[in-house]
C-alpha cells in the first residue's frame, strides 16, 4: 500500500529523526518506521517533534487471520481489557468515525474482485496514540499481502472517500467482522466509531460493560449507541439495553436511520 500511495504523486522526502522516515505530499505524510506498528506507542508523538501537525492517522497494515479468508478491512483502535498485542491495558484510541465509515463505503464501490470480503473489524490491538486513529487492511494470508490490485483498490478508496457527517454510532454486539455494523455503514447514513463485539462482553460485569460503554461513546465522539440484537440471548439484550438506558444514551435501530 505504501508503494501505491507513492506511485500516485510525487512525494517529498523530509528526512528521518533516527528512527521513522517521512515523506510529504500536499496534507498527506507518510511515515515509516521499522518497529511493529501495533507495538508503536506514542508514534504520533514522534511526528510532531519532527514537526508535523497530526490530524489524523492511517495505518497501512496486512491482516492475518486462520481462514485465509481475502479481507479488505478498516477499523479503530484500542484496548478494552488485555494489552497483549500492544496498547494500553483497558484503554481506547480516538476513533475517526467519518473517515473510516467514508472508506469502508469507498472500499465497497471500488471493489471489483469478488473473493475479497469488504467490512469492518471490530476495535482491538494498539498501538496507542493520542490523535484519532484507523487501520486500513489487506488479508488475510502471505499470498494476498503482495496482491498490488487489491493495495490499489485500499489505496483509491482512502484517497476518493467521501467524508460525510452523518450520525456517529458506537456498534455493541455481534462478531469479529462486524457484519450488521458493516451493512448499516453501506447502506445507510449512519458512520461507526468504536465496537464492542460480544466476545468482549462474555463474562464481563455490569461495572467492566459501562466502562467500556463511556470509553467506547467517548473516544468516537458518538452520538448513538446501535445494538446487533440478533447476536444476542435476550437477557444479554436485555442487560444491554438496561446499562445503555441507565447511561443515558440513545438507541437507535435501522427505521431510525435514514437510508442511503
Amino acid at each position: 500500500m505504501k508503494n501505491r500511495f507513492f506511485s500516485r504523486y510525487e512525494w517529498e522526502d523530509i528526512g528521518s529523526d533516527g528512527v521513522n522516515a517521512y515523506a510529504l505530499y500536499d496534507e498527506m505524510v507518510m511515515m515509516t518506521t521499522d518497529r511493529m506498528h501495533i507495538f508503536a506507542e506514542n508514534i504520533d508523538q514522534a511526528a510532531k517533534d519532527f514537526g508535523i501537525k497530526v490530524d489524523e492517522m492511517v495505518f497501512l497494515s496486512r491482516h492475518s487471520s486462520a481462514s485465509g479468508k481475502p479481507a479488505l478491512t478498516v477499523h479503530a483502535i484500542g484496548n478494552y481489557k488485555d494489552n497483549q498485542m500492544g496498547g494500553v491495558y483497558g484503554t481506547l484510541v480516538k476513533s475517526t468515525p467519518h473517515t473510516m465509515t467514508a472508506t469502508l463505503r469507498s472500499i465497497k464501490e471500488l471493489n471489483d474482485n469478488s473473493e475479497y470480503g469488504v467490512s469492518f473489524e471490530v476495535t482491538h490491538h494498539g498501538p496507542y496514540v493520542d490523535v484519532p486513529t484507523m487501520y486500513m487492511e489487506i488479508g488475510s494470508d502471505e499470498s494476498r499481502w503482495t496482491d498490488t490490485h487489491a493495495a490499489d483498490i485500499l489505496v483509491n478508496a482512502f484517497l476518493r472517500r467521501n467524508n460525510e457527517n452523518y450520525v456517529v454510532a458506537v456498534g455493541i454486539g455481534g462478531g469479529h467482522y462486524a457484519p450488521r455494523f458493516s451493512d448499516m455503514a453501506l447502506t445507510h447514513r449512519i458512520d461507526f466509531g468504536h465496537m464492542i463485539p460480544a466476545y468482549q462482553l462474555k463474562g464481563s460485569t455490569d461495572d467492566e460493560i459501562t466502562e467500556m460503554i463511556n470509553s467506547a461513546m467517548r473516544k468516537s465522539n458518538a452520538d448513538v449507541i446501535y445494538l446487533h440484537h440478533n447476536s444476542m440471548s435476550e437477557s444479554e439484550e436485555r442487560r444491554i439495553e438496561n446499562l445503555v438506558d441507565s447511561l443515558g444514551f440513545e438507541r437507535v435501530s435501522s427505521k431510525d436511520v435514514d437510508r442511503i
